[in-house]
């Protein structure tokens, strides 16, 4: 019974992987004859300035895409275990959950109005008197990237809310009792049984909000695509610009191989690291 879905894993995972693998060792424009380069791309990967910045950009959205999700979201999650279970609870997590069913373009295109000069967040300056640090968020240099970050940050954390409050629900309610008789407040709470309770779950969230952020193209290209300059340049628009205009298969497969290795020396030690004294 294994059969059906294993074919459809080798089909679309193991054979593309294998073969862009192989194209990663050769020179190609992807339709004319392909010329062996060795590890030729390899070196160029890890030499050209604008490949390296584009990775460096991706490791900054780390903290909008996964720390502040997974923070904001372990708050959340403990302040809606507080509500009484009814209506006001559970209207609270789907409206948290609502912008992860949000195809992630179309993100990107409605915060790019929003981000505009004359969009709702400068709008939004101007009521509470802080019109004069209203600018075009996604057009300045200095604020592009950590204000697409934080389109990730706005995706992510309902995502990462309603599974931290899932995990909430399967700590011992007796644990929560025994803190209280020996009278800790809700951050000694938070700190002792609830953390640590929520180990698990945090891992998880850790290794999917790092493979969206060093794997992120959908947000970025509809909203910046890569610009202004290079600010928001990350390695799947790189990849992207490489293998469909610059027409250098070889190149944008070295390139991916390396993206993919450099996500599993992320996550591989958060995975150890949660099961150490399970």
């Amino acid at each position: 019974m294994l059969l059906p879905a294993l074919a459809v894993y080798v089909g679309f995972v193991v054979v593309p992987l294998g073969m862009g693998l192989q194209y990663s060792f050769y020179d190609w424009n992807g339709v004319g004859v392909a010329t062996f380069a060795g590890l030729e791309n390899y070196l160029q990967v890890v030499t050209d300035p604008e490949l390296l910045g584009s990775i460096l950009n991706a490791l900054t959205l780390i903290i909008y895409f996964t720390l502040i999700p997974i923070g904001v979201g372990l708050i959340l999650a403990s302040l809606i275990r507080s509500m009484r279970q009814g209506l006001l609870s559970s209207a609270a997590q789907t409206i948290l959950f609502l912008p992860q069913i949000v195809p992630l373009a179309a993100a990107g295109i409605a915060w790019s109005w929003m981000y505009a000069q004359t969009g709702t967040v400068n709008q939004f300056l101007s009521a509470v008197g802080l019109g004069g640090i209203t600018r075009s968020w996604l057009a300045d240099y200095g604020t592009a990237l950590p204000a697409v970050g934080l389109i990730g940050s706005w995706v992510l954390t309902g995502l990462c809310t309603v599974l931290l409050l899932t995990g909430i629900g399967k700590i011992d309610s007796s644990l929560y009792e025994a803190v209280r008789l020996d009278g800790a407040g809700w951050w000694r709470e938070f700190f002792t049984v609830t953390l640590p309770g929520l180990r698990q779950e945090i891992a998880v969230l850790a290794t999917l909000t790092i493979i969206a952020a060093l794997s992120s193209f959908d947000i970025i290209y509809t909203s910046t695509q890569g610009g202004p300059g290079r600010t928001t340049l990350v390695p799947g628009i790189s990849i992207f610009r490489i293998g469909f205009t610059q027409s250098d298969v070889g190149l944008a497969s070295a390139f991916g191989i390396v993206l993919m290795v450099l996500v599993l020396l992320v996550v591989l030690p958060i995975q150890r690291l949660s099961k150490v004294n399970d």
